[in-house]
């Protein structure tokens, strides 16, 4: 099998996640990158042995990659798409597509009708415990589904500079959560709730327009209920669970350590491993299991999953629970369509 030549859009932090994923990747081979930053582009290039192009053009057109990973900045990640379809190149874009659901659907009409595979980078639908719950859901153990329960909570508030640009939690955060609701769910969700604060750091998040702790009910047509639960710190680290509880049962994903040995002494009991600290850490099967997906769709045809409607779908809800927020109401998803 020939080794897949992937170029790289974002160097930054997620940028640097992907670049050494896909260096380890047994199918993949990093042969380019870019960034708006020289500087951050030459070091990611410098590690791992990849070309540095000088523009996102170059990494296009060089006809040097046989796909494209873009993690630059949100606000560029629709333009990317746009230029990646373009190129007939197949490419796997970070979340959210854009901050913007205008951008996102206009972004959608220009590349309507192309059959350039372009997934979407929603990877905890890949981590083992997830997919492993939603596969028992699917096998029809534990009944028809009645609620999905999803606990995402961070270790710590993120720097200033991340939410200067980061478009609120909603989008930067639980849009993760938003799209693993509905492929819990299965089904489209028609009426969300949304209720937020500033709890954790209430100055610096009123400064920037953005909250801390958050709350989202969601109801699909057949009236089955989601709950989400956000909050930007977690005093005993990065929590991450998924409950699915059906009428006959329930499955249920849960918090990762590096090892399951508990310690038994005198002055306490069952004592074990801190969680594993953050999404690099907790979700590093599930990039790995991501890229494969993406593989498999530049090199067998797979359709792209999740893909491009996907990620509509999910700032869609975005768009919803903040409007519910706003006006302390529920509100349904034709009203934000």
């Amino acid at each position: 099998m020939n080794t897949i030549r992937i170029g790289l859009i974002g160097c930054g932090r997620i940028g640097r996640v992907h670049a050494a994923n896909i260096v380890a990747h047994p199918r993949l081979e990093l042969a380019a990158v870019f960034d708006s930053l020289p500087e951050a582009a030459d070091s990611v290039a410098a590690s791992h042995g990849a070309k540095r192009a000088r523009s996102a053009e170059e990494v296009f057109e060089s006809g040097r990659v046989d796909g494209v990973l873009v993690a630059s900045s949100s606000s560029t990640h629709a333009d990317y798409i746009e230029q990646a379809v373009a190129a007939k190149t197949p490419v796997l874009c970070e979340k959210p597509i854009d901050l913007d659901i205008r951008r996102v659907n206009a972004c959608g009409v220009a590349i309507a009708g192309s059959d350039v595979p372009v997934q979407i980078g929603f990877n905890r639908r890949f981590d083992p415990g997830h997919a492993a719950a939603r596969k028992v859901l699917m096998s029809g153990r534990i009944g028809d589904l009645r609620q999905v329960v999803i606990s995402s909570r961070d270790p710590e508030p993120p720097p200033v500079k991340f939410l200067r640009a980061s478009g609120g939690l909603l989008r930067s955060m639980t849009i993760h959560d938003f799209d693993l609701a509905r492929y819990m769910l299965g089904d489209e969700p028609v009426e969300v709730f949304a209720a937020m604060d500033r709890l954790v750091a209430p100055g610096m998040m009123k400064e920037h327009d953005d909250h801390d702790t958050a709350m989202v009910l969601m109801r699909t047509v057949a009236g089955v209920q989601c709950h989400i639960n956000n909050c930007r710190q977690a005093a005993f680290g990065y929590d991450q669970r998924v409950e699915l509880f059906g009428s006959a049962g329930m499955a249920v994903s849960g918090n990762r350590k590096p090892h399951e040995a508990r310690v038994h002494s005198s002055d306490s009991t069952g004592v074990s491993e801190p969680y594993l600290h953050f999404f690099i850490e907790r979700y590093s099967e599930a990039y790995m299991a991501e890229l494969t997906a993406f593989a498999d769709c530049i090199t067998n045809g797979t359709p792209a999953s999740p893909g491009f409607e996907d990620g509509r779908r999910a700032l869609l809800l975005a768009e919803a629970a903040s409007l519910s927020a706003r006006e302390g109401r529920a509100v349904k998803i034709s009203e934000v369509c």
